[in-house]
């Protein structure tokens, strides 16, 4: 499989991992937009967050889960998800991911 993420959740790939579930793995960004900017992705493929909604919800709850305890374990009193779901959108790999993002003042509208 030529899917980016698929490799690094298989270890093809080297990533700074920073925590890991039975069903989602959390890696740093290589190109982070704040202090913390961490990519959290299902194990399984989906190509994004509307196909991992509908075949499997249990792991979109997950990837939350897994967002919260890293923005706790690094101390953020607030802090963004985000999933972009498509090219117009911004997504580049396509393989679901939650962007979270923390660490500095986040402003409003995004984008």
């Amino acid at each position: 499989m030529s899917c980016l993420f698929c490799k690094i959740v298989s270890l093809e790939i080297p990533a700074e991992i920073v925590a890991e579930s039975e069903l989602s793995v959390a890696f740093n960004d290589i190109s982070p937009q704040a202090p913390t900017h961490v990519l959290i992705v299902p194990k399984k493929h989906f190509p994004n967050v509307a196909e991992l909604a509908n075949n499997n919800p249990a792991t979109v709850a997950d990837l939350f889960l897994l967002a919260e305890e890293i923005a706790k374990s690094r101390g953020l009193v607030g802090y963004r998800t985000v999933f972009n779901t498509g090219a117009e959108a911004g997504q580049s790999v396509f393989h679901a991911h939650l962007h979270l993002l923390g660490g500095r003042s986040l402003h409003w509208p995004p984008g």
